[in-house]
This record gives C-alpha cells, sequence and structure tokens, in this order.
C-alpha cells in the first residue's frame, strides 16, 4: 500500500506516519531525510544532489523523483511507503506518477490532514519538553501534575523550540497551503483524495485513516 499524508507542521503527519509503519509495516519516506542519506552512500544521484545542495540550489524535480523511485526499490519497502514532504507542486505529482507507472506501482491514497489554523497555531506554540529526559508537555492541554516538575524524571527544567512561535508557525502554514492548494484538485481528480479531522484526538485521526485504507 502506498500512501501520501499531507499536513501543515504540526498536523500530526509524523505520529500518523509512525503508527501505520507499526501497524502496517510501511516505510515512511521523508524526502530531507533521503536526501541526506543518498549524499552519505555516495553514487551518481547522491554525488549529483551533494553539488546541487553545496550551490545552494532547489533539487530538479526529476532528481527527487529518481531518488524515491530508487529508495522504494529496496527490500524495506516492500510492503509500502508513506511519503511526508513530496510532492509539492502538480508537476512533482505528476512525475511522481509516471515513475510509479513505469514500476507498476500507484498511490492507493492520499490523506490530506485538515486543520484548523487557528487552532493549530496554539497546539504549536503552546509546546515544551523537559529539557532533561525529552517527555512533551503543553501549556493547556498537557502540563505537568506539580507545576513546574516533570511528570517522568523530576527535573525542573523545561524548553521550547525556537520556531515554536506564533509568526513562525503562520509563516509556515501560510506556505503551506500555498503549495498544497493546487495538488489537492490534481489527486481528488484522480479519485485517491480522502481528507481527516487533523484536529481530531491522535486515536479519533488514527481510526479514520483506517477506515479509509480498510
Amino acid at each position: 500500500m502506498n500512501l501520501i499524508l499531507l499536513g501543515p507542521p504540526g498536523a500530526g503527519k509524523g505520529t500518523q506516519a509512525r503508527r501505520l509503519e507499526d501497524a502496517r509495516g510501511l516505510v515512511q519516506l521523508s524526502t530531507g531525510d533521503m536526501l541526506r542519506a543518498m549524499v552519505k552512500e555516495g553514487g551518481p544521484l547522491g554525488q549529483q544532489a551533494k553539488e546541487i545542495m553545496d550551490a545552494g540550489k532547489l533539487m530538479p524535480d526529476d532528481l527527487m523523483v529518481s531518488m524515491i523511485g530508487e529508495r522504494i526499490e529496496k527490500p524495506d519497502v516492500k510492503n509500502g511507503f508513506i511519503l511526508d514532504g513530496f510532492p509539492r507542486t502538480v508537476a512533482q505529482a505528476e512525475a511522481l506518477d509516471t515513475m510509479l507507472a513505469q514500476k507498476g506501482l500507484k498511490l492507493d491514497h492520499v490523506i490530506e490532514m485538515k486543520v484548523d489554523d487557528a487552532a493549530l497555531v496554539e497546539r504549536i506554540t503552546g509546546r515544551y519538553t523537559c529539557a532533561k529526559c525529552g517527555k512533551g508537555y503543553h501549556d493547556v492541554f498537557e502540563t505537568p501534575k506539580v507545576a513546574g516538575v516533570c511528570d517522568a524524571c523530576g527535573s525542573t527544567e523545561f524548553k521550547r523550540r525556537a520556531d515554536d512561535n506564533a509568526e513562525t508557525v503562520k509563516t509556515r502554514l501560510e506556505q503551506y497551503h500555498a503549495q498544497t492548494a493546487p495538488i489537492l484538485p490534481y489527486y481528488r481528480d484522480r479519485g485517491v483524495l480522502k481528507t481527516v479531522d487533523g484536529m481530531a484526538e491522535i486515536d479519533e485521526v488514527s481510526r479514520q485513516i483506517e477506515a479509509i485504507i480498510g
């Protein structure tokens, strides 16, 4: 089974992808991770990617699609994959479909995790973690049982990500909507696009996804 999860930062794509990996034996393919691995491994594609990255240029679509094509031929992807972060344009979506068709494969489902922007800003900007053990908390939704003391390790030191502020999150949301809006009709026309409520509880989002993929 081959899936794409669409959703802005903070929508919970990573959480749902990990659950699908565990339950279905699928492999989450992050284009950023793949690029770094490909450069590390070397080879013709890796060398080409390194030169482009060193020059500070954007990766051309054909290189990205070739990289994905190479990755999905590896044995660990035999049960299927979950793409995260690609495609971002209609041209990329078309190139991906062409490459998959050449391998006798297709996308089974494209799942949009729909979010309420204002609620997502609150969700992300309220996040913080224990500086010692990394346990996650939230100003509103998940506070320590004893104020200022980590439930897991008892530490009193906490930290927030520098980019988890309202302005940065709003900018990332605007970029996501601008990039993603054009590819939704593309996949809708092909009958593979489904939408789930990305603002629901984690278990409920998982239930909605399972209902789609069957």
